[in-house]
């Protein structure tokens, strides 16, 4: 079983540092270009020349799946920082604020946990509009309460602990104990979810662009491509099938890596 597990997170690794490559120099992997077209080559099936086969307009699906792992992963990584950011002001002031601020700021972040994420995100773009930006602020807003929940939760158990009280007794600033005590040690447990929530916020920014909200096409990005490919689904099924298999694998690799984060937070 420990050598199963092992060989799961060494995979995910291996895999997640691939698509840092196709996500910092995609042109090592595939030097083509992803807009190229060649419409005498189109819904060519997989070869060995087109390894994922082309679409509609003969442009190489695998080339694209390579350069859209630029744009996925950056609205992914983006839209977890601003989360987590917001999740930090938003947790460490209601942990530290007197009680009835506290109060009020705890019943905004539950009524805004309880609106499903992915709601929260169309809600969003319908004020802001589609694109990248609004898809990175849409996904982000949308992870923060549930962040901000926790840390909050880890800052009010860590502010009444031994620890503190020592920095106190040490003549600690309020404002020191809670940068060089309090936030490192309540953001350590928020490692793992951290990496989990990328895999699942690059799942909300292709669902986004799936719906035409996200990245415009012909941009190579994984959900407008997963679109773009449902509609030849019965003529060219590897349309569909390539991209997202990039996002499954995205999602699996995350959560492999979240889990053994966590196994290692938790030994400490």
């Amino acid at each position: 079983m420990k050598t199963r597990r092992l060989f799961a997170h060494l995979a995910a690794w291996l895999f997640l540092a691939v698509l840092a490559l196709c996500a910092l120099a995609p042109g090592l992997l595939a030097p083509g270009d992803p807009l190229a077209i060649d419409p005498a080559a189109a819904f060519t099936p997989p070869n060995l020349t087109h390894l994922a086969g082309t679409d509609e307009s003969g442009r190489d699906v695998l080339t694209r799946i390579v350069h859209g792992a630029r744009p996925s992963l950056v609205i992914g990584l983006a839209a977890t920082g601003l989360g987590m950011g917001l999740a930090l002001i938003l947790g460490t002031a209601a942990a530290l604020a007197p009680r009835w601020l506290d109060g009020m700021l705890l019943r905004l972040l539950d009524a805004l946990y309880a609106i499903p994420s992915l709601l929260m995100a169309l809600l969003i773009i319908a004020l802001t509009g589609p694109g990248v930006g609004p898809a990175i602020i849409a996904v982000g807003l949308s992870t923060a309460p549930g962040y901000a929940r926790i840390v909050r939760t880890q800052i009010r158990t860590l502010k009444d602990s031994a620890m503190i009280e020592a920095a106190t007794v040490l003549g600690r600033t309020g404002a020191q104990r809670t940068v060089h005590h309090l936030l490192p040690n309540a953001l350590r447990p928020l490692l793992a979810l951290v990496t989990l929530g990328i895999g699942q916020a690059v799942i909300w920014a292709s669902a986004l662009s799936f719906l035409g909200l996200g990245t415009a096409p012909p941009a190579p990005e994984w959900g407008a491509m997963l679109a773009a490919g449902r509609t030849y689904l019965h003529l060219a099924w590897w349309m569909s099938l390539f991209p997202g298999l990039a996002i499954v694998l995205v999602a699996a690799g995350a959560t492999a890596i979240g889990r053994a984060l966590g196994g290692k937070v938790r030994a400490l």
